[in-house]
């Protein structure tokens, strides 16, 4: 029996198809893949989440580097609202609200893990009275109530490490640099569903509180007059609570299927806030 070495053709593995539509066939199936990942841990981190004790949260949420002042008139005025409002939850027995005031200038106000509320100067001058400023500091005890701070932190950490071990980065210096100081409020944001569950009670504790909700629409709107004001600049609390029409109307919508009282007495800002007028404010 005789062998011959047959003749191999040329380009035998050489596929005919283009190199870059490889590439490009390559690259789409990874970063799916990579997404799907994405999604998949974030919602497995939301989940799990809600069921780290608060008090484990409490101990995340020191040393936060913001410079505030808890021992002042004004702290003693935001401290005491929330507490008011706090009596209209069903709170855990850990969980608590401690709200830090800064004199700085900045538009802006947010909640953070362990039921840490950041209220600054700034949005204190734009509100127009106190009915407003209840709003506010019910909107961000919410968040607090929801878990909200955590879930969205577990979800930044998540995806962090995930990115951090597609990178090569390490992952037990990305979660240092998360779960100190400032990273505990850089991943902190909450999406629309959130938002809106915290509007709505938000807006539960201000009827129970008041007995109305009038003046509770008065923060969006002061808030959609200062994102038209600073259209190429959005104020930082605009960027982590987005505004729309919609999320207006939702509140009143909620506010009349509840019957409660869309008029009623507004409260004064007490003359200690030094409230300037603001520019462009609602009449």
């Amino acid at each position: 029996m005789e062998y011959s070495n047959p003749e191999i053709p040329e380009g035998i593995n050489v596929t005919k198809e283009h190199p870059l539509k490889e590439f490009a066939i390559l690259t789409v199936g990874i970063l799916g893949v990579i997404a799907l990942a994405v999604v998949t841990l974030s919602v497995l981190a939301e989940r799990l989440a809600v069921l780290v004790p608060f008090s484990v949260e409490q101990e995340l949420g020191t040393g936060i580097p913001i410079d505030t002042d808890t021992d002042n008139e004004i702290s003693a005025y935001l401290q005491g609202i929330s507490d008011q409002l706090a009596q209209h939850l069903e709170l855990p027995e850990d969980m608590t609200f401690t709200i830090h005031y800064s004199e700085e200038p900045i538009e802006n106000a947010f909640a953070t893990v362990g039921g840490h509320i950041f209220i600054y100067q700034g949005l204190l001058e734009l509100l127009p009275n106190e009915n407003a400023l209840t709003m506010v500091i019910a909107h961000e005890m919410a968040h607090v109530y929801h878990r909200h701070p955590i879930i969205a932190l577990g979800r930044g950490v998540v995806i962090g490490l995930l990115l951090s071990a597609i990178s090569g980065l390490s992952g037990d210096y990305f979660v240092g640099q998360v779960v100190n100081n400032a990273g505990v409020i850089t991943l902190l944001t909450f999406n629309r569903d959130q938002e809106r569950e915290a509007d709505t009670t938000a807006l539960t504790m201000i009827a129970t509180h008041y007995g109305h909700v009038a003046g509770a629409d008065e923060l969006f709107k002061v808030m959609i007059k200062l994102q038209e004001k600073n259209s190429i600049n959005v104020p930082l609390f605009l960027s982590t609570h987005p505004l729309s029409k919609e999320r207006i109307d939702n509140v009143h919508q909620f506010a009349t299927e509840n019957n409660w009282a869309p008029s009623g007495e507004i409260s004064a800002m007490p003359s200690f806030i030094q409230k300037q007028p603001a520019p462009d404010s609602p009449d």
